[in-house]
């Protein structure tokens, strides 16, 4: 009897990781499909195809297209807002902040493609489907990273900037590698982007965004540091 119960639980076990892996299969297909061809040049039979399975099978773990689309996105939204809490890491070290913040957007361009192109699709086209997802959770993060940038101003650590436009900029200058990697090989001459590529594009937008944030020496720095402390003081 206790071998009978042991195993119909190890049936039911692998039953689970079996649909569990069958759903992450469906959401990486379907992820894959519409980082390829957008929202509207995919269908759930292209994915169903793709995956291996009957339509009928698919639509028991997502009832229509826009469900899908839907939890593709969250799942791509979680990971892209996952590199971008550097600069709350190190909100003491504007320096180390941000050449650990480039670092991880070009790290998510490289490792997670298809997760970028799927965004930039969707917003590209206006966000029609995940705006008001897109507004709750990317708005408050870059308000967030715009208060430490005034931080940092405000305590004579970096040059005022235009924090948003500046984000803005380094958002795109680093997606540009996964989604406009197509040109970026064209130009270079590439059959495919490598790691000494990425490491190249590392070290010229730093060397860029630095120039641009930091002060060139401690004599340009000083003024803005006495401001900062009257100001604390006041």
């Amino acid at each position: 009897m206790k071998k009978s119960i042991a195993s119909t639980a190890s049936k039911k076990v692998k039953q689970n990781r079996t649909r569990e892996q069958l759903e992450q299969d469906i959401l990486t297909a379907a992820k894959r499909l519409f980082a390829n061809r957008g929202f509207g040049g995919v269908s759930l039979d292209h994915v169903a195809r793709e995956v291996g399975v009957s339509k009928q099978n698919l639509l028991y773990y997502f009832p229509s297209k826009e469900e899908l689309y839907r939890r593709v996105l969250h799942g791509v939204l979680d990971v892209w807002l996952s590199y971008m809490d550097a600069l709350s890491q190190r909100a003491d070290d504007p320096e180390q902040a941000l050449r650990e913040y480039i670092a991880g957007k070009l790290r998510f361009s490289r490792e997670h493609p298809d997760d970028s192109r799927v965004y930039a699709k969707e917003v590209i086209s206006g966000a029609p489907i995940f705006f008001a997802e897109i507004a709750a959770r990317v708005i408050p993060a870059l308000e967030a990273d715009v208060a430490i940038f005034n931080k940092w101003a405000e305590q004579g650590l970096c040059r005022p900037v235009d924090a948003k436009h500046l984000m803005i900029v380094l958002w795109a200058v680093t997606q540009a590698y996964a989604d406009w990697a197509s040109q970026i090989r064209l130009v270079l001459e590439k059959p495919a982007l490598d790691a000494q590529d990425f490491q190249a594009a590392e070290s010229l937008i730093v060397d860029m965004v630095l120039r641009t944030v930091l002060f060139a020496d401690a004599a340009e720095a000083a003024p803005r540091k006495r401001a900062g402390r009257v100001a604390r003081g006041a």
